[in-house]
């Protein structure tokens, strides 16, 4: 018989800012650049992997021709295509920046414009909800999961394993918040024992992006080659 060719993961990356409308003009959102999911998507497409990038707006696009790209602008967009593409995914690497909050209802004028007035203009705001989590809940046992952790550095470590329990995911990436925009990365790689995950890395001092995402995913194909193996293939009893 021939040898086994190896599997040709599959990996999801979300990155990049949300932009959650208050009109057709203005917008809540964040500084993301989508820089280091760019640079993800880049690096797996040059190592053979199958990648979908779901892209925020105004953030870097990815390189490689390779990366199959769909922009997404609002959370509840996003959350739309991490519906449609989780399912045929190895890996899901959540790497946007999703608003916390997002106007409601009421508040926003999607199709229009809140004009100037001498008074006070009051923003109601609402939750948005939790995609990862979410993700987590559909996810089934074969699909490793990703999520990051971008926080104060004192808080830093005790938000990244609160995070990892609470959404029920496989491996964090711990970031500084000082690390946002910055075209460098100090990272901590702390993983879930239990499922499987038990893994704490550190990257010596901080690394450019490009430089991270081969270090991510070096320690990601390990767990995710396991994990695909763990059930039998679609269509196999």
């Amino acid at each position: 018989m021939p040898p086994e060719q190896p599997k040709t993961l599959r990996l999801l990356i979300s990155a990049g800012p949300t932009y959650e409308p208050i009109d057709s003009v203005r917008f809540i959102g964040n500084r993301s650049s989508g820089r280091l999911g760019s640079a993800l998507a880049d690096r797996a497409a040059q190592a053979g992997w199958r990648v979908t990038l779901l892209l925020g707006p105004n953030a870097t696009e990815p390189s490689n021709p390779g990366v199959e790209l769909v922009r997404f602008r609002s959370a509840a967009d996003l959350e739309s295509l991490l519906a449609e593409h989780l399912p045929d995914c190895d890996v899901l690497i959540m790497a946007a920046a999703v608003a916390d909050y997002r106007p409601e209802p009421a508040s926003a004028q999607p199709g229009g414009k809140h004009r100037r007035s001498d008074g006070p203009f009051v923003l109601r705001l609402e939750s948005t909800p939790d995609l990862l989590a979410g993700c987590s809940a559909r996810a089934r046992p074969d699909q490793l999961l990703v999520g990051f952790a971008l926080e104060p550095e004192a808080e830093l470590l005790a938000s990244a394993r609160s995070k990892l329990e609470r959404k029920s995911i496989d491996v964090i990436v711990a970031n500084p918040l000082e690390t946002m925009e910055s075209p460098a990365i100090r990272a901590r790689l702390i993983g879930n024992p239990d499922r499987g995950c038990p893994m704490d890395e550190q990257t010596d001092g901080p690394i450019p992006k490009e430089a991270f995402a081969g270090w991510l995913l070096e320690h990601l194909t390990p767990l995710a080659l396991q994990r695909a193996g763990s059930e039998p293939a679609r269509g196999q009893a």
